[in-house]
Parts: C-alpha cells; sequence; structure tokens
C-alpha cells in the first residue's frame, strides 16, 4: 500500500455535528493539528458558506466532497455549486432518501432525478454519488437490491458510487465482494466500523470486526480518491473518536508499508 494514501483519509463533518455548529473555524484547526488532510462537508451548521471557505483555506485542508439533501439538489442547486467552488470540489453526493420513496418507484425516480442533475453539471467537471445506507438493501428491483440498481455501472447511468461500508455489512453483505462492481466509479469510500456484539454498532475504524486492510488496498487500484471516515454516534468525544480512526488507519498503511 503506497504511503501517500494518508493523504486521502478526510473526517466526514456529520460526526463533528454538534461542534461544528458552535466553532466550526476552531473544529477545522483542531482536525488538521490531528493530522487530517481533509474534510467531506455535511452542512454549514449556523455558519454562511465565506466563512467554512475561510477556514479551510486558513487550515489547507481539502474537501472531499459535499453531501448534498435531494431537496437542494431540487431547490437550490444554484446555491449549492456556489458552495462547492468556494470549498473547491467537484463531488456532489445525496446522502438519504425519506422513507416514503423507500420503494421500487420512488428509487427509479430518483436515480432518473439524479441522472438528469449529472447530465447538466457534466460540461462544469461536477460528478453526482449516491450514498447508502442498509435500506436500499432490503428493497429490490430488477433482480437485484435498490442500492445496486441505484449504482449501476451501465453507459446510461451516471450515478457514481459512494458506498459506506458499515451500512453494507449491517445489511448482511461482504464490504470488499459488495464493492467490486464499482472500480472507477467510486470516487469517494464511506468508512467507519461496526463492534463486536449484537448490537453492531457504530465504532472507531480498528476496534471492530470490519477488515479495513483489502478495501484500501482495493480502492488504491480501482479510483478511490478519497477515504471518508463518518461514525454518526461516538461514545464519548467525536473527536476522540475521529483521532483514533486516522491513528488506526495510518498504523494500517505503515505495516504495510
Amino acid at each position: 500500500m503506497n504511503p501517500s494514501i494518508k493523504n486521502k483519509f478526510a473526517a466526514q463533518l456529520f460526526t463533528l455535528r454538534n461542534e461544528l455548529e458552535q466553532d466550526f473555524p476552531g473544529t477545522l484547526r483542531t482536525l488538521k493539528a490531528m493530522g487530517w488532510p481533509a474534510v467531506q462537508i455535511s452542512g454549514l451548521r449556523n455558519h454562511t458558506k465565506e466563512q467554512i471557505a475561510a477556514a479551510l483555506q486558513e487550515t489547507g485542508l481539502r474537501t472531499a466532497g459535499m453531501h448534498v439533501p435531494l431537496d437542494r439538489f431540487r431547490n437550490d442547486l444554484a446555491e449549492v455549486l456556489a458552495e462547492a467552488e468556494l470549498f473547491q470540489t467537484k463531488d456532489l453526493i445525496c446522502p438519504f432518501v425519506a422513507e416514503d420513496v423507500r420503494n421500487e418507484a420512488g428509487y427509479r425516480a430518483i436515480r432518473e432525478e439524479l441522472n438528469v442533475i449529472a447530465d447538466k453539471l457534466a460540461a462544469q467537471g461536477y460528478r453526482i454519488s449516491y450514498h447508502n445506507h442498509d435500506f436500499e438493501l432490503q428493497v429490490q428491483i430488477d433482480g437485484k437490491t435498490a442500492l445496486e440498481y441505484m449504482l449501476e455501472p451501465s453507459q446510461t447511468n451516471a450515478v457514481l458510487a459512494e458506498v459506506d461500508v458499515y451500512w453494507v455489512k449491517k445489511g448482511g453483505y461482504d464490504p470488499l465482494a459488495f464493492i467490486k462492481p464499482y472500480a472507477d466509479r467510486m470516487p469517494i469510500i464511506h468508512l467507519k466500523d461496526m463492534t463486536n456484539d449484537e448490537h453492531q454498532a457504530f465504532a472507531e475504524i480498528g476496534t471492530g470486526t470490519i477488515d479495513f486492510e483489502p478495501l484500501l488496498n482495493w480502492g488504491e487500484e480501482n479510483g478511490v480518491e478519497w477515504y471518508a471516515v463518518e461514525q454518526d454516534v461516538c461514545p464519548g468525544n467525536p473527536l476522540d473518536s475521529l483521532q483514533l480512526s486516522l491513528s488506526n488507519l495510518n498504523k494500517l498503511v505503515d505495516k504495510q508499508g
């Protein structure tokens, strides 16, 4: 594993949503001091895009994409693009779909909608991806899961993958086997671990049941540009959880090197 992979680790900022609401710039400074090279944006958290862009510039943190709710794609696209421009990213990711559309008709409509947006923005260099949970694995479309339908690697589908390995495992699938169809179609992958108990809760990287070494090796061979670490719920201070995850990822790289 090439040691330069360490430059591709990004902290997904949903992990720090409460801290960011209090002090977005200060939290970014803490992440930079911790050794993170990049962050993935998940909402402005009561700050302006200019404040966040200034903090990114000051710290030198790069942006590993933005999570953009579906209603913002529909109703606020010009402002989304203004944020992306300031944050210097071309990756826009749909992170979630509402419960009432988690059915065959809903997924078909959303895939079509995201393709229209992707086609519209392609000339400006933007890429549209979809981020999963486990509910997409519980619906079947055309003989496969709704997630596989959404991410179908075909000429007619411009929706790229942002596979979350925790949710794939939670849904009963092997993460490494699941991501293999998305070679060169997954600019960003979401890394989070799963506790080794009956709760199968979110865990810091390297403390649970997911084997990350083959995932990183596959990513380096198949076009992954960013490894975004997210922990939806942390046992204590989320900054401590991100510190442990980064430390364990770096140790894994060093061991391979």
